[in-house]
C-alpha cells in the first residue's frame, strides 16, 4: 500500500530474500532511532499515566522523556 503511495521501503529485507529489495538505508537509520526512542519511553509509562488529566501536562512529560532518553544517546 506504501508503494503505491510513492513511499519508498526503508525497512531491510532478510538476507534469505532469493529477490533482493531495495531500500534506502538513511531512511532505516532513522525509523531505528524513532523505534528506539518510543520503546525507551515505555519506561515512563507510569509518570505518563499520572499526568495524563490535562493534555499540555501529558504533552510535557512525554517531551521531557524524549528529551532525558536521547540525550543518553549522544554522551
Amino acid at each position: 500500500m506504501l508503494s503505491q503511495q510513492g513511499i519508498p521501503p526503508c525497512i531491510p529485507p532478510r538476507r534469505c530474500r532469493k529477490k533482493p529489495v531495495h531500500y534506502s538505508k538513511r531512511l532505516d537509520r532513522k525509523r531505528h532511532k524513532i523505534e528506539t526512542l518510543f520503546s525507551r519511553q515505555k519506561g515512563w509509562q507510569p509518570i505518563a499515566a499520572r499526568y495524563d488529566g490535562c493534555a499540555h501536562v501529558f504533552g510535557s512529560a512525554i517531551l521531557l522523556a524524549a528529551t532525558v532518553l536521547n540525550s543518553g544517546d549522544e554522551a
